[in-house]
């Protein structure tokens, strides 16, 4: 589970986020990948890319609308 975290941090610290935008994300997403840990994933791979789009939902960088996407 940590080599997952570590992971999705380093990956996240690209984005270039404050310090303080990052600390607060590598807590929601500790909690965030325990619960996934818990419930039964176990491939670090997929915890990472997981809490990746957990962060991007929650920061707002997955928005279909503003990414162009009409449904047409």
């Amino acid at each position: 589970m940590e080599t997952a975290i570590d992971r999705i941090m380093q990956t996240y610290a690209l984005l270039n986020r404050s310090d303080t935008a990052r600390e607060e994300a590598r807590t929601r997403v500790t909690d965030y990948v325990a619960k996934l840990f818990e419930a039964g994933e176990r491939d670090p791979h997929r915890l990472a890319v997981c809490g990746l789009t957990f962060l991007r939902e929650l920061d707002g960088s997955v928005d279909p609308v503003k990414a162009g996407y009409t449904g047409l």
